[in-house]
């Protein structure tokens, strides 16, 4: 679920599914999503809008609380897509060796199906070895399959794992299949918006639990969707000093010093 601009209403809906929605024994109402999200800046309305999307995508579901409350529950869909997400977000990006290659081929009959196939694999962090040839971490296999068998995609490609064996070096064919200039401006903003919030709580001895949900709740936001752009490339095949790295160290960092009194807050209500 990382398609979304970084702290918009929907976004952060997402993100707060993600991070503590789980967690609760069934539907969660809606003042408390207006309650959580008003912590983070986002309005009753706005907060209705972004459900009401979420609900037209197949992610939320209309339940009623065990008081009979309205409320929305995860779809199975939304569980497979956080369960993928959290191998991403909180895994490590060193993850073995070795590559999946998706390759597909559409009929002309059903063309508009390439360009759904291109965006998802290129949402997932795959890179392009040539037309109709996609390829990302071997990692990401089983995530791979589950979003094309979810999106109806899957009878057109045929996925592969191996290893490349040249002509080129392999850092030099990852610089061409990837935009890595790019990818490192995306860990250059997160580092700006959110290494001074890391130094600023390294300096307090007290963790107010909504201060530190709010944190931790806009750090997650923003970097949940970095995991896809960047999809765990082998460090060894990156420039030197590459950004990714100081960048999830100061989100683990900022995770663990702000969930357990960020999830205080979320269950005080």
């Amino acid at each position: 679920m990382s398609e979304q601009t970084p702290h918009t209403p929907r976004s952060l809906i997402v993100t707060l599914y993600g991070a503590y929605g789980r967690g609760f024994p069934g539907a969660v109402p809606v003042a408390e999503l207006i309650r959580l999200l008003g912590a983070a800046g986002v309005d009753a309305p706005s907060v209705r809008s972004a459900v009401s999307r979420l609900k037209r995508r197949g992610l939320l579901l209309p339940a009623r609380t065990a008081t009979g409350a309205a409320g929305y529950a995860l779809s199975d869909d939304a569980r497979q897509l956080l369960a993928d997400g959290d191998r991403r977000i909180y895994g490590d990006a060193a993850r073995g060796s070795g590559w999946v290659l998706a390759v597909f081929s559409v009929p002309e009959s059903e063309r508009a199906k390439r360009h759904v196939l291109r965006s998802t694999l290129a949402g997932l962090g795959f890179g392009t070895a040539a037309p109709g040839v996609w390829l990302a971490p071997a990692a990401l296999y089983e995530e791979t399959r589950h979003t094309l068998e979810r999106i109806g995609c899957a009878a057109y490609v045929d996925l592969f794992t191996g290893e490349h064996l040249g002509f080129a070096a392999t850092a030099d064919a990852v610089a061409r299949w990837w935009d890595l200039a790019a990818l490192a401006k995306l860990h250059e903003a997160f580092l700006d918006e959110h290494e001074p919030v890391l130094r600023a709580w390294e300096a307090r001895t007290d963790t107010p639990p909504r201060d530190a949900y709010r944190d931790h709740l806009l750090a997650l936001d923003s970097w949940r969707h970095l995991p896809y752009a960047d999809p765990g490339l082998p460090p060894e095949l990156l420039p030197a000093g590459w950004p990714g790295l100081r960048s999830a160290a100061v989100f683990r960092a900022l995770h663990e010093r702000l969930h357990p009194a960020g999830q205080r807050f979320v269950d005080a209500g």
